[in-house]
């Protein structure tokens, strides 16, 4: 008993039982550690399609791939080149539609446009005021002759051109 009572004893047995006391503190803090690591869940994430998504567009080679084809929604359907659009609605009506490409065109775009059709106006002009000349020369170049046949006791009546033909005229003038 008188080891218990004395008090270099004493302090030894505080300072022993203070070090049993940490080794038991970082112990428990292995376990904690340890435990944590476990009960950590991996960040899981799921997700459920409840209804089908719709698609934004579909390629077909016909309207009968546009007929076989089955779904919920109004879908397009373009055909490989990008020309025809079929739009197929829940009841498997079908609409048909035509593409054409759209070109954008700036000011002098529109400026060349309509100068070449002015000169396609001025060509169509020419060719008709040329055919014009061409059938009044043709008029005033030909002359009339009248012939009689006394023993049949008929009239022939010919036209003749004077030997004045059409010359045309270079686009270089």
């Amino acid at each position: 008993m008188n080891q218990y009572f004395n008090p270099y004893n004493y302090q030894n047995n505080i300072d022993r039982i203070n070090n049993q006391i940490g080794e038991l503190e970082n112990m428990k803090k292995q376990l904690q550690n340890s435990i944590n690591q476990f009960q950590t869940p991996a960040n899981l994430t799921q997700n459920f399609q409840l209804a089908p998504t719709r698609e934004n567009m579909k390629y077909a080679n016909s309207i009968d791939d546009v007929q076989k084809d089955v779904i919920t929604g109004d879908t397009p359907y373009f055909s490989r080149d990008l020309s025809i659009l079929w739009i197929k609605n829940i009841k498997g009506e079908i609409r048909t539609f035509e593409l054409n490409e759209i070109v954008p065109r700036d000011e002098k775009d529109l400026q060349i446009e309509l100068l070449q059709t002015q000169i396609d106006e001025l060509r169509k002009g020419m060719v008709n005021n040329e055919q014009y000349f061409a059938n009044d020369i043709e008029e005033q170049n030909a002359t009339d002759t009248t012939e009689s046949n006394a023993t049949t006791r008929t009239t022939t009546k010919s036209t003749k051109s004077s030997g004045v033909s059409k010359v045309s005229r270079s686009k270089k003038e």
